[in-house]
């Protein structure tokens, strides 16, 4: 199977492994999503991934919590998503690593970019947790960065709509959907691809994004393929 990417950095949100429920795992959804992983790793495609830790907790929802503290349960929440993908994969047998910007040696493995690399090299899918390491960044940001610092070839961003739109198509009957934009158009516009700082990482890194629906796993090995779905920002 020709591929049209060599290496990728996949984002997805902590609530695509909930499924339905909408909270904790669904582990038909996560087999599903890591079958389709396997597919492109067996392609040849190296896959950096990393997840969210909303279908356990949501920072911004956390009241008057101090912020630090909210965010820093979050970067937990994404620990536990990188486990049960982790555990998924391999079952597939999939060579998977959960490397975490938060030393907690017991259970993964410290981020180290030249170790994170020579993973990816070896065919292994590496599993970015805790974010950044730091409060106050989304795990958009952290999908900019590692992107940025393993030199992927493009961001997949899988979410619940099939693009990006000028408008909320869950709530605008005449939202109109891109095929392709730039980085500067997606900041100029307000467009919500990723929030302003993981889309200015990407546009200061030349970092292409691919935005598409997950509601079908397959679309990954599609857009692995260069096939035309979703936005592309370039």
């Amino acid at each position: 199977m020709e591929t049209a990417y060599k290496r990728i950095l996949l984002k997805l949100s902590g609530e695509v492994l909930a499924g339905e429920n909408g909270h904790g795992f669904d582990f038909a959804v996560i087999n599903e999503v890591c079958s389709v992983i396997k597919k492109c790793v067996e392609a040849g495609v190296e896959i950096g991934l990393v997840v969210g830790g909303g279908n356990f907790w949501r920072g911004r929802s956390s009241g008057n919590m101090d912020r630090t503290r909210a965010d820093n349960i979050g970067m937990l929440a994404t620990v536990m998503n990188s486990l049960a993908l982790e555990d998924t994969l391999e079952q597939l047998g999939v060579e998977a690593r959960v490397m975490t910007a938060i030393e907690m040696r017991r259970i993964a493995e410290p981020f180290v970019k030249a170790e994170a690399v020579r993973h990816l090299e070896k065919g292994r899918v590496v599993i970015f947790g805790c974010g950044t390491g730091s409060p106050f960044f989304s795990t958009d940001t952290t999908a900019a960065l590692r992107a940025a610092e393993i030199g992927a070839d493009v961001i997949f961003k899988a979410t619940n709509v099939d693009g990006v739109y000028d408008k909320d198509p869950n709530k605008f009957d005449d939202a109109v959907k891109f095929d392709a934009l730039t980085h500067a158009e997606v900041l100029n516009r307000g467009l919500r691809v990723m929030d302003s700082t993981a889309a200015s990482l990407c546009g200061d890194n030349n970092i292409p994004i691919l935005v598409f629906n997950l509601s079908d796993p397959e679309n990954i090995l599609r857009a692995v393929k260069g096939e035309n779905i979703g936005t592309l920002v370039k």
